[in-house]
């Protein structure tokens, strides 16, 4: 026990001196890899001191010859500017040399014109004395005397060319007036096409009629109160005829009835989907109709409100004329007068077509369509020549400027020519506009419609705001009214429609 426990103990005691030698020996090497480690940084400095020195020897040297191909460029240029600066100072010495001299010469020159004149000044008096002793009058008396001969010479000379320039202005004038107009007209020749009240739509199947009928008349009653015209399907075949008075209406009304026909679904929901959808349409072009009309006249820079007025001037008609063919018409006209006239063409041709602008208003605002017109263009300031033109047009001031005098004259010439215009129809387009007007003037109207030739008025009012009994007094007040302020024909007819219409949406 005693061998096994002193075994044990050596056993112990060679482990512990194998470790803390072989501690040493670890860290001997250690110490050989830091000197090893800084020895080759030493070398590495040292490789890089020799490099650096290397580089800044190279960069010196590379400096230096630059530096004197630099130098050599600059002493050259100066040579050049020096060789130069001596050629022009020598041409300057030159220069003054001869300016010197004639200078002597001008001195010389002016000298002997100071001594003529002295000379010329001597003899002219001796001969002024000579004249007035011989005449009996001095040099101030005779002046008199010849100023006042000249002066009734040149009065009766200038009298006799005045008046024959005066009757030849007088007997001319006329003639050039005339030449002025006629050389406008023969230069545009605009065409012209007078407003209907009514428009064809057009099928092949004679069947469809049955559809825009529908059952019980159904789909056509819808069609005349959406649309607020009249729809006659008479004996023509494969027709059918849309009558309004109110262009606009018309044409969206035609188009409405060509897209049903089209799509083949007509009921009275797909009615009020496709006015709607023609109704934007129609909006929208008549922002473009407006900018193509500016386009083509030439006109730049004008109020994008107005732009669209001129557009909806194509659904304007004023004595059976179409409102804007006469404002085109107008305003090319007044354009070819300016230009012959010496003024502003451009601004001749914009006055002109603004000149019935208010036009486009007077289904909205009350009032002349020259006030309304005039108002408009100088709130969105329009040129004063502009204004002018709209006043002047119908008397309301006199022309200022060349340009308002050509709206005039191509404004009457628009309007006077033979078949241009129809005044019963425009009598009888007023009447059947204060109709409506008399109709929406009445408090819970949605819409009002004059049909049937102005011999019915179709009155569409809000269900919530009228009752029945309320739209039975409001047909008898319409009626009374109509008839205490229209003059017409025969009888008209005034249907109140009240319609409650409900909408829920199954999601």
């Amino acid at each position: 026990m005693e061998e096994i426990l002193g075994a044990f103990i050596i056993s112990i005691i060679s482990a512990a001196i194998g470790f803390v030698i072989s501690k040493k020996i670890d860290s001997a090497k250690f110490d050989i890899y830091v000197e090893q480690a800084k020895a080759k940084a030493k070398v590495i400095e040292l490789e890089a001191r020799n490099l650096l020195k290397d580089t800044k020897l190279r960069a010196k040297k590379e400096f230096e010859v630059e530096f004197k191909e630099s130098r050599r460029l600059i002493e050259k240029k100066e040579k050049e500017l020096n060789y130069y600066f001596e050629i022009e100072l020598e041409n300057i010495k030159k220069e003054k040399i001869i300016v010197h001299e004639d200078k002597n010469k001008v001195e010389a020159l002016k000298k002997g014109l100071e001594y003529q004149e002295k000379e010329y000044n001597k003899k002219l008096d001796k001969i002024i004395k000579i004249l007035e002793n011989v005449s009996g009058l001095t040099q101030e008396e005779a002046r008199e005397a010849m100023i006042e001969l000249v002066k009734d010479e040149s009065r009766d000379i200038t009298a006799s060319i005045f008046r024959k320039f005066y009757k030849e202005a007088q007997k001319n004038t006329r003639k050039d007036v005339q030449n002025i107009l006629a050389q406008a007209v023969t230069r545009y020749a605009g065409e012209f096409a007078a407003e209907r009240l009514t428009n064809n739509v057009s099928f092949k199947d004679e069947e469809i009629k049955g559809k825009i009928i529908g059952k019980e008349g159904r789909n056509i009653k819808a069609l005349e109160m959406c649309l607020g015209v009249d729809i006659i399907i008479g004996d023509i075949p494969n027709t059918i005829t849309v009558s309004s008075f109110n262009l606009y209406r018309r044409a969206i009304a035609t188009r409405v009835i060509e897209e049903l026909i089209a799509d083949g679904r007509i009921q009275p929901t797909r009615i009020e989907e496709v006015y709607q959808a023609v109704k934007n349409e129609f909006d929208t072009g008549i922002l473009k109709e407006g900018e193509d009309t500016i386009l083509e006249l030439g006109i730049k820079n004008m109020h994008p409100e107005l732009i669209e007025l001129i557009g909806r001037l194509r659904y304007r008609a004023s004595y059976g004329q179409n409102a804007l063919a006469h404002t085109l018409e107008v305003a090319n006209l007044a354009g070819l007068i300016a230009s012959q006239l010496g003024g502003d063409t451009i601004k001749a041709r914009r006055a002109g077509l603004l000149h019935d602008i208010g036009k486009a208003l007077t289904h909205e605002i009350k009032g002349s369509h020259v006030d309304i017109g005039a108002d408009l263009c100088k709130k969105l300031g329009e040129p004063e020549e502009v204004i002018n033109a709209i006043y002047a047009h119908h008397g309301y001031e006199e022309a200022n400027s060349v340009e308002s005098a050509a709206v005039c004259a191509a404004d009457a010439l628009s309007a006077a020519r033979p078949g241009a215009r129809r005044e019963v129809l425009e009598s009888f387009l007023k009447r059947v506009e204060e109709i409506e007007e008399i109709a929406n003037s009445h408090l819970g109207v949605i819409n009002a419609y004059a049909i049937n030739a102005g011999r019915e008025i179709r009155v569409i009012v809000n269900a919530k705001l009228v009752n029945d009994d309320e739209a039975i007094l409001m047909a008898t007040k319409i009626a009374q009214t109509i008839e205490d302020k229209v003059q017409y024909p025969g009888e008209i007819k005034v249907n109140v429609i009240r319609e409650l219409r409900a909408s829920g949406y199954a999601r």
